[in-house]
């Protein structure tokens, strides 16, 4: 196991699990061929051969003197990786993301395979869910991608695959773990220079935990209580609240045309303008936040970081997100300015372009930006927000036409809030993950975001109206905001219609 997919295992604890998670919509179809829980069931058996690691679980070296290894599980049982669930009919959206709160909220069995879908029934207008959870130590987007992109197709008709023949090799025991971690550690001088690290960083992160709970102890002692550092920073509980919020790709794109910037632009001024009313519902002073420090995963070209299963990079940017600004299209255009000195870099990769890369999926690229929002964990932001661009036409899973991602991004220590974003098929779709006890008016914060999208529009419908016929109008682009084609993850330059995020 890499050190830093080790990292991942270790920042582990009962109040921050350690993985991501994707609520999927479908039509499950009529008939004989209507998708349920044993056709899933098939899906994943015929698939499940293209990511080795899904059948595999984490063995410990004896003395840790070498990183955990990965083996295949002698004892491998899809039917617990792949479980049935059910509302009672009508299940409404706010039954299943209760459902789905409390699955999100239990770590995955390290005993195991590190990753679990849930078929969930039972949903309103005869529509059925999947729930996937997987472990951030298990898809890095290089040797393993998220299985849910191997389960979705273009057409209804379903690949025809090989049979699989896979067989689970023996696991190695104690002694030959032992022999050769002591052997590659005498041959290679930077596996033994990674053990020594890993060791450190373990020694360091007890101590801090150590650390932490005498301070509790003593607050609890002397009836103190700690101090926090905001109303989206603060102590996590073992509990999560997800919410969910659908809106329309052309909304942003009528907006974008309005005044300027690209697609992820205007979603990022949606996600500011919605922390900013949710805040003021809460009497937070806007004069001391006056600004949130955001990280947002971007898609880049850089010979110096590791290039994923789909030939691109993913780096961090850092924006701050202008809450205390009272006006829209001013927010819009400070959050345009910060992506437009990225795109001057050269480095950005264009939406339309990610978007249409053979076998894309979303999924996988949530998985990579919240792994790189964990590891930028020291440069001390605020909040993440994972925008990808999905596909613009629809994709099937055994001939279900799925009709919305919602992405469930994982929390960090400290940091009781992160928002992932998913354009697919014409619809943006918001996953809100939060913690149910320092944040318990989530909800409040997804009626936000439509509120915040709904005030974008409005301006743009305004500014259409005063500009001269036959004249396209954008808003100049002065200090403070950006001209059209500033790019990141979710943006691209004017691109094309099909997959389009600019």
């Amino acid at each position: 196991m890499r050190p830093r997919d080790l990292t991942f295992l270790e920042q582990e604890s009962a109040e921050t699990p350690q993985h991501n998670a994707t609520i999927e919509i479908f039509d499950p179809g009529e008939g004989p061929d209507a998708f349920d829980h044993g056709r899933l069931v098939g899906l994943i058996r015929d698939r499940i051969a293209f990511v080795p690691r899904y059948r595999q679980r984490l063995q410990a070296v004896p003395g840790h003197l070498a990183n955990p290894v990965w083996v295949d599980d002698e004892k491998f049982d899809l039917g617990f990786h792949v479980r049935r669930s059910a509302l009672p009919r009508p299940g409404s959206s706010a039954q299943l993301l209760e459902l789905v709160s409390r699955i999100v909220s239990r770590p995955l069995d390290r005993s195991r395979p590190l990753w679990e879908i849930y078929f969930v029934e039972g949903l309103e207008g005869g529509r059925v869910a999947l729930l996937s959870k997987t472990h951030q130590a298990l898809v890095d987007g290089v040797h393993t991608v998220d299985l849910g992109q191997l389960l979705l197709d273009l057409q209804p008709e379903a690949r025809a695959l090989e049979p699989d023949d896979w067989q689970p090799r023996r696991s190695p025991n104690p002694a030959q773990l032992l022999a050769t971690a002591v052997r590659e550690n005498l041959t290679d001088p930077g596996e033994l220079l990674d053990t020594v690290r890993t060791g450190s960083r373990a020694l360091a992160r007890t101590a801090d935990q150590r650390s932490e709970r005498a301070r509790s102890f003593l607050a609890a002692a002397t009836g103190r209580r700690p101090k926090t550092r905001g109303v989206i920073n603060g102590p996590l509980s073992q509990q999560r609240r997800i919410v969910t919020v659908e809106t329309r790709l052309a909304d942003y794109r009528r907006i974008r045309e309005a005044h300027g910037g690209t697609v992820n632009d205007v979603i990022l001024a949606t996600v500011t303008g919605a922390l900013r009313a949710w805040l003021m519902t809460r009497s937070e002073s806007m004069g001391g936040m006056r600004q949130v420090r955001a990280v947002v995963p971007v898609s880049v070209i850089d010979e110096e970081l590791e290039a994923t299963s789909l030939g691109t990079q993913i780096a961090a940017h850092f924006v701050d997100l202008p809450i205390g600004e009272p006006s829209p299209v001013v927010r819009l255009h400070q959050v345009s300015y910060s992506f437009q000195a990225h795109k001057d870099t050269g480095r950005s990769v264009a939406a339309n372009r990610l978007a249409g890369i053979a076998g894309f999926a979303p999924t996988t690229f949530h998985a990579i930006g919240s792994r790189v929002a964990s590891i930028e964990l020291r440069r001390g932001y605020q909040l993440s927000v994972t925008n990808v661009p999905g596909p613009q036409a629809p994709l099937y899973a055994a001939g279900a036409r799925m009709l919305a991602s919602y992405p469930v991004p994982p929390l960090t220590p400290g940091h009781p809030l992160a928002i992932g974003v998913t354009s697919y098929d014409g619809g943006v779709y918001y996953g809100i993950t939060a913690d149910r006890d320092w944040i318990a008016d989530a909800e409040v914060l997804g009626a936000c975001v439509r509120e915040a999208l709904d005030e974008l529009t409005d301006l743009s419908s305004a500014t259409r109206q005063r500009a001269p016929r036959g004249r396209r109008t954008t808003k100049a682009a002065g200090k403070g905001s950006a001209g059209k084609g500033s790019a990141g993850k979710g943006s691209a330059g004017k691109g094309s219609a099909k997959g389009e995020q600019s």
